[in-house]
């Protein structure tokens, strides 16, 4: 008998019908719910990119996601939290009842086609949509291993194992999120694809990408770090660096949460929900600048610096600009006359002290016109272009005389050009 109702950490939620389901046909065999059932693991591993033994690699699923008072011990941490061994041992023996149930003596010879299928499953190399492909085989690998445990304390150590390296939930399984409304509440979403950029794909900017990865692995190590402004011309990997950045340190427990101006007020209530997890955030804006009739820029002064709460250990703003001190001066602004501001110097010093809350400023500028030249051979080197090299210079020349400048965006662009003419 199936005793998924005497669940105490892992208990069902309203989302796990097909567990009930699949517990109710391992106890009365229905021929509909059997088909039921097996539509939905198999929709659910298309999605998520499973193989081998869908219906274990479904429970495993459940099981990485379910955050409760044991996974959240564990998430990210050296030691698991002993005191609740024995109630997890619990609820691992029944879910091992769910693992090791073969339905195979139930099903006729039409339907053992089917499951045979199902518990042994072969896909392509193409993924699914829900996890990068590392989080996916891992799952995969994960659910095997929970499968072949001979009891529940062989079963507890497996999760725990996988808490410990990968974390819990949505904070564990993925590396990038975004803010979402949802009705009075912003809720922190996952970025399901992100750009699989690396440092060392941005060409140059030795000195800033070792400004910014000195100022990253203090963050992580636990040690004090600042918040941090990517400022400068455009098109020179401002962007790119940050998610070069996440990439880098995603196994040591990093994430990125990705906010727009018009949510600043909201950042208050996206804090609340990170700050007593066992992860670092990077909350990353980007292109952040102000014109003086926007106020926005209130609230991020407040969050970052000089509100009552102090901001979390575990949370730091990187932003990047295209402006030095983010929000917009005018000549007016420096300028010995009369005018409707009384107090001049105190606008001026209300401009300048937000960028004043970033404690460290990397400035990243055009390459002249040797360093365009370097970045657009290394490129074309990367991506086995095939032309002699002073034609693909040339070429490149007259490419960002139309195309922005000299940029290492622009010179990615023009190697996508040449490479689309291949």
């Amino acid at each position: 008998m199936m005793r998924t109702n005497e669940l105490i950490l892992y208990k069902l939620k309203e989302q796990d019908d097909l567990i009930r389901n699949m517990s109710e046909l391992m106890e009365h065999f229905d021929k509909t719910l059997f088909y039921a059932c097996m539509n939905r693991i198999l929709e659910t591993a298309s999605s998520n990119g499973f193989y081998g033994n869908l219906w274990h690699c479904y429970l495993m699923d459940f099981l990485v996601n379910h955050e409760n008072a044991y996974s959240l011990s564990c998430e990210i941490r050296e030691t698991s939290h002993y005191s609740l061994k024995e109630l997890v041992q619990h609820d691992c023996e029944i879910l091992l009842e769910l693992f090791h149930f073969d339905m195979s003596d139930y099903l006729s010879d039409d339907e053992l086609k089917i499951y045979k299928h199902i518990v042994a499953y072969q896909t392509g190399d193409d993924g699914g949509s829900i996890y990068n492909d590392r989080i996916r085989h891992m799952i995969c690998e994960t659910a095997a291993l929970f499968g072949h445990a001979t009891d529940a304390i062989q079963a507890e150590k497996i999760l725990s194992e996988f808490y410990r390296k990968y974390g819990v939930g949505k904070f564990g399984l993925h590396k990038a999120f975004r803010v979402q409304k949802s009705g009075e509440d912003s809720q922190i979403v996952p970025i399901r694809r992100i750009a699989h950029v690396h440092l060392d794909d941005l060409v140059g900017y030795e000195i800033a990408k070792k400004k910014l990865v000195e100022n990253t692995e203090s963050f992580v190590s636990g040690r004090a770090a600042n918040n941090c402004l990517l400022f400068g011309d455009a098109g020179t990997g401002k962007s790119s660096s940050i998610k070069a950045i996440v990439n880098e340190y995603y196994d040591r427990g990093l994430r990125i949460i990705e906010i727009y101006k018009h949510q600043f007020g909201e950042l208050n209530q996206v804090i609340s929900q990170i700050k007593h997890r066992n992860y670092k955030f990077i909350i990353y804006m980007d292109d952040l600048s102000f014109e003086e009739s926007e106020l926005e820029y209130k609230y991020l002064k407040a969050v970052i610096e000089g509100g009552m709460e102090k901001k979390p250990d575990n949370v730091l703003i990187y932003a990047t600009s295209n402006r030095r001190h983010l929000i917009r001066e005018t000549f007016r602004d420096k300028e010995d006359r009369r005018d409707d501001d009384i107090h001049k110097g105190d606008t001026v010093q209300e401009k300048l002290s937000l960028v004043a809350r970033f404690g460290v400023t990397i400035f990243y500028s055009a390459p002249t016109k040797n360093e365009f030249q370097k970045i657009v051979l290394t490129l074309a080197k990367r991506n086995q272009v095939d032309m002699p090299e002073e034609e693909l210079l040339a070429e490149a020349n007259k490419w960002e005389l139309f195309h922005g400048g000299m940029s290492g965006r622009s010179a990615q662009q023009f190697i996508n050009s040449v490479l689309g003419r291949m």
